[in-house]
This record gives C-alpha cells, structure tokens and sequence, in this order.
C-alpha cells in the first residue's frame, strides 16, 4: 500500500509498504480522510518529538476493513475516527485521570504509524463511531476538535464573558466558533491575513483585529474595557504570548495551546502575573475529549466544510508538509 513517511528530519516521501493487520485487539482503518497539522511540519523540521521512519498523520477518518481477535463492538464497515493519543494507563499521570501527561504515550502518526496511508491498524479501544453517511472530511476534524475542546475545559468560559483567540489558522477559527458555543458574549480574532478576518466574522467572531495595523494589545483592550476574560494562544509565537498576557483583565486567563519549537524562551514578567493574579494554563492534547468532539462533529453545530481549502491525494502531502503554509490555506485534507 501507499504511505507517506518520515524517514528522517526533513525527508518526508511516500513509500509502497506492506499492508498492515489487525492485531489481537486491534482493527485495520481504510483511510478516507485526514487532516495535515501544523505539527506535521513542526515533526518534518523536527520541532516536535517524533519516531522514524513513521507514518505521519494523527487527524483521520475512515473504515473498519478488517477486526483483529478479541475485539468487541465492531464487525467492520463502520465509520470511525481514532484517538491518535495511546495512554499506558499504568503511569502516575493515568491514574489520576490525566492520560495527555503519560510517562508512556504512544501517538498514532507521530511515533506508531498514522494515516496518511491507504490503511491503518490501530488498537480497537482507540476508535470512536460516527454516523454512516457522515462526511469523512467532518469526521477527520475530530481530532483537532477535541483538543480545542481540552482547551476550552481549560479555560473555563462563562457565558457572556469576552474571549481572545490569538492566531486564525484553523484551530483558531475552530475556536471563533467553540467560545461563542460556549457562550461568550465578545469574541475577538487576531490574525493578519484579511480573509481569515472576515471568515471569523461570518462564523461567530464579534470583532476582529489586524495585528499589523498597529498595537494589537491596545486595540484588544479598548474594544473589550479593561481587557479580556479569557485569551487562547493558538499561534505558537513568542509574540502573541506576551501580547496575550497584556490583553487580559486583572484575574483573567491565558491558555497555551499552540505549538511553539522546542527550546524557544520567552520573556514574562512574574511580577505582573503576580498582582493582577493571571491564571497561565497550557492545553495538551485531548484527554477524554474525543468522544465528546466526534458526538459535536455529528451534530453538525459547527462549521467545517470553509474551514477545507484543499483536498488532495497521498501524492501531495510530502511537498505541502515540507512547505511553509501557502496564503489563504486553512485546512488540507488528505483522501487517500
């Protein structure tokens, strides 16, 4: 079959390699739809940890070809999505319920093999259903959707409260919508590319702001009063952490959540963290959030299909990975 795999820092290529089985307690997932993440490029540049040779790829949605022995509830032809995230459930972290901080995890697509791929096995366990006939292109959000949902958890938005996504890729726009859901009453999106502005406002945002247009901090905290409620740093650059932390109201809370390189520093100032009491929290991954992201994306409360701005085959994904993001791209999906 064809996979797409990382075979060491900056060389990324598809291969022809075998067909995987479905294992004891495992199933073998025909590939239909999966996302390229911006971690998939951190991974390439080696920015972020991963194994290889690997098969990239941990957003996808697909088919149950094929069921390995033991396995229970699937008997094959059902439409899944696959948490990516294998916790040991044996480490400290399992067992006080925090399985995106095991001592052990292993991630489909980053060190076992993901699903940029014609098939994948993984273990049974980690596969959520979704309704049949549901778009797989929907499906393959499911991942992406249940972090943002672990950072909302974080977060904790009050209805009517104001909110600051810093960052307009598709996670951020994904959060444009997530904290209106939740009930915030002032969304603002920060983000320097016009279209993406204007898209955040067709889909819930109540303002938005260019940040190369002048001091976005100022801008933020003259629309909102004495600043935010909440900010969600969905850009992974030292810039928008600092500026996210001077938006914010006395008592407010910024959540890390996007991906910055390994051994980048950023300079804080304690002491205003100290007398304005900020809460800074980080979101890591999706712990027990992806059943509650594939139930929302059956739903269809959100919308997804704008968010798509490329579909392309397994052919493409090594040259789109291994470039910087293209202007106006928001989300490619690969179809195998």
């Amino acid at each position: 079959m064809r996979a797409v795999r990382l075979e060491a820092l900056g060389a990324l290529a598809m291969r022809e390699i075998p067909r995987p089985t479905a294992g004891a307690g495992e199933i073998l997932v025909r590939v239909l739809a999966a996302g390229i993440c911006g971690s998939d490029r951190h991974m390439f540049r080696g920015e972020y940890p991963t194994g290889r040779p690997v098969t990239l790829g941990h957003e996808f949605c697909g088919v149950v070809e094929a069921v390995g022995a033991s396995v229970t509830g699937f008997d094959g032809g059902e439409l899944v999505t696959v948490d990516p995230n294998i916790a040991c459930n044996a480490c400290r972290a399992c067992h006080e319920g925090r399985p995106n901080l095991c001592d052990n995890l292993l991630a489909i697509g980053v060190f076992r093999d993901g699903g940029f791929a014609e098939f994948v096995a993984v273990p049974a366990l980690q596969a959520h259903l979704l309704p049949p006939g549901l778009d797989p292109v929907h499906g393959a959000f499911s991942e992406p959707l249940a972090c943002c949902l672990h950072a909302l958890d974080v977060a904790r938005i009050v209805p009517g409260g104001s909110v600051a996504i810093l960052g307009g890729g598709v996670i951020g726009l994904l959060m444009v919508q997530l904290a209106r859901v939740a009930g915030a009453g002032e969304v603002f999106l920060v983000t320097r590319q016009e279209a993406r502005r204007a898209l955040a406002m067709e889909l819930g945002a109540t303002a938005t702001v260019d940040p190369a247009s002048g001091d976005v901090v100022a801008s933020v905290r003259r629309m909102s009063g004495q600043g935010v409620d909440v900010v969600l740093e969905c850009a992974g650059v030292p810039e928008t952490l600092q500026q996210g932390l001077k938006m914010l109201r006395k008592g407010g809370t910024l959540v890390l959540f996007g991906v910055t390189p390994d051994g980048v520093a950023v300079p804080v100032r304690p002491f205003d963290l100290l007398v304005n009491e900020i809460r800074l929290e980080a979101a890591y991954l999706n712990p027990h959030t992806h059943a509650r992201a594939a139930a929302m994306v059956a739903s269809g409360v959100l919308e997804l299909d704008r968010l798509v701005t490329h579909q392309v085959g397994l052919d493409a994904v090594a040259a789109i990975v291994g470039a910087p993001p293209q202007p106006g791209e928001i989300k490619v999906i690969v179809t195998p």
